[in-house]
């Protein structure tokens, strides 16, 4: 099969996955980014970040020339005939289209990917008409799970295509065939719809993981158990299990973005989104609450040692965005605990987040070592099997608290831990 050159520009998480990603269908891959620094160590294999199988793809496909890296703007535009836009971050976005648009021998098909507002994507055909200059636009939101990016790009729930153009719509599906012939869905609807997906799908989770989480403190004074509730509910399929679990609360990298963009729009246009509205204040307060469960198990956190397994937002990620974890240690802090943390990957993203205010470990033995209580923050795998009688033996007091009803309460009982789940008697 016939694979044309793509570009794709951004060397953050999103343009990382997505170039190697694509490069591991086949297709000739240059990732672009004026950082040169970071082009050399890419090109090398190491990425910025940790992200599940990413590093060996990248490795993989540099290797076998597939994909190439670059700091050479002009030279990019004018070899990819399909430019991916993958930023994190809309900064310098018109100036780039613009500057590959006078470069590029013909018109090029840019895939805006990186996350924007309602509205973008028409400005940016402005831009072009206005300076003369042809390219078609098309809104392409790709929704990735921290922790299981590559999986997400290989097997998407659906492709969505913003665009008018039949032209960029074949163009994509050629680049897409591997899960366009596997029976994907691909939804082609104007920039406006596409560009809004991203911000309702996000606000959705959102409501889901709230309303999960406010059952769940009714279920502690029902004397009723929230993991069975949310497995109930869940299996409704006009439910469906994914993000009905009770915990901690919502996070990840364009989260906040995104239910920040839909109701600064919402606000904008004069609609009231109550349900949106209520689902970031719950969220929001699921730290306070936690502190307050920590705080009538120890008599108050005010100069009591609390260790915290986990940092990361979710597992087998470093980032921190939005991380769950990260405002538990924070409130922790603010009403006078001291914290002691551990964290398999993202301990170097949490500092930056926590300037100072926690005590980091090398193991979540050393985070239990003579704290009052021990919270797991994060649901990192390897923490269901720890040797949970040297960490009884290692705590000040033999309690756990489980924001992620990640481990076996029945046993951890049994061999004499105070153990509080979330929503579990």
């Amino acid at each position: 099969m016939f694979h044309m050159h793509v570009g794709v520009y951004g060397s953050g998480y999103l343009g990382t996955v997505i170039s190697a990603c694509l490069a591991d269908f086949g297709t000739p891959v240059s990732c672009c980014d004026t950082d040169s620094t970071r082009m050399v160590e890419m090109a090398q294999g190491n990425i910025l970040f940790y992200e599940k199988n990413l590093k060996e793809i990248v490795k993989r496909n540099v290797r076998c020339g597939r994909l190439g890296y670059s700091t050479d703007v002009d030279a990019f535009s004018r070899k990819a005939q399909v430019i991916f836009l993958a930023e994190d971050s809309t900064a310098h976005l018109k100036d780039l289209v613009l500057r590959i648009a006078r470069h590029a021998p013909k018109p090029v098909t840019f895939s805006l990917v990186t996350p924007v507002p309602v509205g973008t994507a028409a400005s940016l055909e402005r831009a072009l008409s206005e300076a003369k200059l042809k390219g078609t636009i098309v809104s392409q939101p790709m929704f990735f799970t921290d922790g299981c990016a590559v999986e997400d790009f290989n097997w998407p729930d659906r492709i969505i295509l913003g665009t008018t153009s039949k032209e960029a719509v074949a163009a994509l599906k050629q680049i897409f065939h591997p899960l366009v012939m596997r029976g994907v869905p691909v939804v082609v609807t104007n920039h406006e719809t596409a560009e809004l997906v991203r911000e309702a799908a996000t606000a959705f989770v959102a409501t889901k993981i709230s309303f999960i989480n406010e059952l769940a403190t009714l279920c502690e004074h029902v004397n009723a158990d929230a993991v069975n509730l949310s497995l109930a509910l869940g299996l409704d399929k006009k439910i469906a299990p994914r993000c009905l679990q009770p915990g901690a609360g919502m996070g990840g990298l364009f989260a906040e973005s995104d239910m920040d963009s839909l109701a600064a729009l919402a606000l904008e246009k004069g609609v009231n989104l109550k349900v949106l509205t209520a689902a970031r204040e719950v969220n929001t307060e699921l730290a306070e609450r936690l502190v307050q469960k920590i705080s009538g198990l120890v008599n108050s956190v005010q100069n009591k040692d609390v260790g915290i397994l986990g940092l990361a937002f979710k597992p087998n990620t470093n980032s921190v965005a939005g991380s769950s974890s990260i405002r538990l240690a924070q409130t922790l802090v603010a009403r006078g605990a001291r914290v002691r943390a551990y964290d398999p990957a993202a301990i170097a993203d949490a500092k930056l987040e926590l300037n100072g205010t926690v005590h980091y470990c090398e193991s979540a033995y050393a985070a239990a070592e003579g704290v009052d209580a021990l919270v797991v923050g994060t649901g990192w795998p390897e923490f269901r099997t720890l040797d949970f009688a040297k960490i009884k033996h290692l705590l000040k007091r033999p309690i756990i608290v489980d924001t992620k009803n990640l481990l076996d309460s029945v046993r951890l009982r049994a061999m004499g831990f105070q153990y509080m789940g979330v929503g579990r008697g």
